[in-house]
């Protein structure tokens, strides 16, 4: 079966149409079996090819120049940081009634973390802030504006407006204040970095409770560092969530803003998923109850 649609102008893509490409594209590996792979991304559609290699194919126009730059870019940052990313093998070309380029990735085994169920919290978060830091050192030079670059203010139009539609889901007072109080925190005054921009628990892979990987790299670009903090409320909770803290030595303005962004991308993305995409829709909740509690106890004095 294909994957369930999410977007009005999404392609059919199914794994008939994956082995038609590979045999006139790539028949060297046409004979490979082709076995879709349950993905929570919202952009490509994954499978499984053989025992060692993926398809990522864009399920909507949007995604094309993502997953470009993805495959420009990542070969680059593969050598700098402590943990795997996505390898490119291979560039498919439209073909079949299929639209847009597509491409071959090396497999990276692992699965997504569960909220509530990551075997070694303390240590996954040392892990994420070793990423995160290592990542924000790689010289950003030849990189596009990322998907979410800042600043916060940038988002209030469409932040407030999700508030709005989520009136009688989530408790729109106490997201306005916090959104507010992010929103009065600092600006990040210094140069831009190479961010992920979207560090959410779908596009991480863990092993035994660690980190293994980070994929989708989609919003990559450069930005403010801010943005890759989403984390600490996206899978963190509790002490994890503070040894993240540490281990990157933040500061308090910084920390804030990154509560911001996870809050705003999460309360943009309920209401487009609530019906399209079950474990987009439970994360976003989630981290809006998060953001609302870690907000409800924070004394004022340190913004």
């Amino acid at each position: 079966m294909p994957p369930a649609k999410m977007h009005a102008d999404e392609a059919d893509i199914d794994a008939a149409l994956v082995r038609r490409l590979l045999a006139a594209q790539f028949p060297r590996w046409a004979s490979l079996t082709v076995t879709p792979v349950e993905s929570n991304g919202t952009v490509n559609a994954i499978y499984r090819i053989g025992d060692d290699m993926a398809v990522r194919l864009p399920r909507v126009a949007g995604g094309v120049d993502d997953v470009r730059t993805e495959v420009e870019h990542l070969p680059r940052l593969a050598e700098r940081v402590p943990f795997a990313v996505p390898a490119p093998l291979g560039k498919g070309e439209p073909g079949d009634g299929y639209p847009w380029p597509w491409y071959v990735y090396r497999w990276l085994d692992g699965a997504n973390p569960v909220i509530g169920g990551v075997a070694e919290p303390k240590l996954l978060a040392a892990d994420l802030a070793r990423f995160v830091t290592a990542l924000h050192r790689v010289e950003p030079t030849g990189l596009p504006t990322a998907y979410r670059p800042g600043p916060l203010a940038a988002r209030d139009r469409d932040t407030r407006d999700a508030i709005a539609r989520l009136d009688g889901v989530i408790d729109t007072g106490a997201a306005a204040a916090a959104w507010e109080t992010a929103l009065r925190a600092p600006e990040w005054a210094g140069p831009p970095v190479w961010v992920h921009a979207d560090l959410q628990p779908g596009n991480l892979l863990t092993a035994g409770g660690r980190l293994s990987a980070v994929i989708d790299f989609g919003c990559m670009g450069i930005g403010e560092p801010a943005v890759d903090l989403i984390t600490a409320w996206s899978l963190l909770t509790g002490e994890a969530r503070e040894e993240f803290r540490a281990a990157l030595d933040v500061d308090d303005a910084t920390w804030a803003r990154g509560r911001g962004w996870a809050l705003s991308i999460a309360l943009i993305e309920l209401p487009y998923y609530r019906t399209r995409n079950e474990t987009i829709a439970r994360t976003a909740r989630h981290v809006i109850e998060e953001v609302l509690a870690d907000h409800a106890v924070e004394k004022p004095e340190k913004l």
